[in-house]
């Protein structure tokens, strides 16, 4: 006969009996996450659907998560009649790996820093970059720094600046100091220094806070467009993708009112773009990077810690 140790977790879980009120508790709440899932993939699948719509048909006839009359128009709309969406991505891909990379091993070796205990000046500089989360400089007076600094007019006005965050440094202090100090001593004992200790046995246990940060700071450079309109307004080649998206929809708006008359009135043959749907299309171009980006990191926020301490 097996002994309780030889029965697994699984096997002895699968034995017991299920109750009525289990039932209906896993009915209702499986009924409750189906409709939380609908609740956020519909309007996702309706602006993707209406993307892909012809023309106006989209407006007179409602579009749900299927496109009325399927046509790429849109897309080919904003990808190869707008002269400045192809720098401006490359300019946004730029900024986002180099801003994430960056920012990552800065805010990563400064946490790892202010985290030992050995350090004397941790406190100070902790109390630091809580005074940066809260008190700012304003803005007149950050963008004469910038301007003295050069960085205006360049495209380092996106890397620059934001490097550090006193918000990130915290967050990946708070979990260093999670991280046991036996296995950096055993580090210690074989040679190792504080970069090989940070590098080798820290950043690997990291990578779920690692993950994290990298999602938050790339989604920040990805949506940025204020610092494009502020800094480098009148430098084409450095202008970002959602500031060029900004602009769009500005236009689109401003027109879509007189071009809907038009259409409704005048003109007996619907056309093949609508305000509705060039906006739906551009959500879908600058949604889709990041959703990616988001479905790999994901398994890094559910992981964990992969060695959790050792026992002393």
């Amino acid at each position: 006969m097996a002994s309780l140790e030889n029965v697994s977790y699984t096997k002895i879980k699968s034995r017991k009996k299920r109750t009525g009120s289990d039932v209906v508790f896993n009915v209702f709440l499986y009924a409750l996450l189906g409709l939380f899932a609908i609740v956020i993939i519909y309007p996702m699948l309706n602006v993707v659907a209406y993307s892909f719509s012809y023309g106006f048909n989209a407006v007179r006839e409602r579009v749900h998560i299927f496109p009325n009359k399927f046509t790429f128009e849109s897309y080919k709309t904003i990808l190869f009649e707008r002269e400045n969406i192809g720098k401006a991505a490359v300019a946004t891909v730029s900024r986002t790996v180099i801003g994430t990379v960056t920012g990552v091993f800065a805010n990563a070796l400064l946490a790892f820093i202010v985290s030992r205990k050995k350090f004397y000046f941790r406190s100070a500089l902790s109390l630091f970059w809580i005074i940066t989360i809260y008190a700012q400089g304003g803005l007149v007076t950050t963008f004469y720094l910038y301007r003295k600094m050069g960085l205006t007019n360049s495209f380092w006005v996106y890397i620059i600046p934001g490097i550090v965050s006193g918000m990130y440094v915290l967050v990946m202090r708070t979990y260093m100091k999670s991280i046991p100090d036996s296995l950096e001593e055993a580090a210690q004992l074989e040679g190792a220094g504080y970069m090989r200790s940070f590098w080798s046995v820290i950043s690997p246990l990291c990578r779920p806070v690692y993950a994290a940060i990298a999602l938050f700071i790339a989604t920040t450079h990805w949506n940025s467009w204020f610092d494009a309109l502020l800094y480098n307004k009148f430098k084409p080649e450095y202008s970002t993708l959602q500031f060029e998206v900004m602009k769009i929809m500005t236009s689109v708006v401003a027109i879509g009112t007189n071009v809907t008359n038009v259409t409704y009135v005048h003109q007996p043959q619907p056309l093949e773009i609508a305000p509705i749907t060039l906006r739906s299309a551009l959500a879908v171009l600058t949604m889709l990077p990041l959703l990616i980006i988001g479905l790999l990191l994901q398994k890094y926020y559910v992981s964990g810690l992969e060695i959790r301490g050792v026992k002393d």
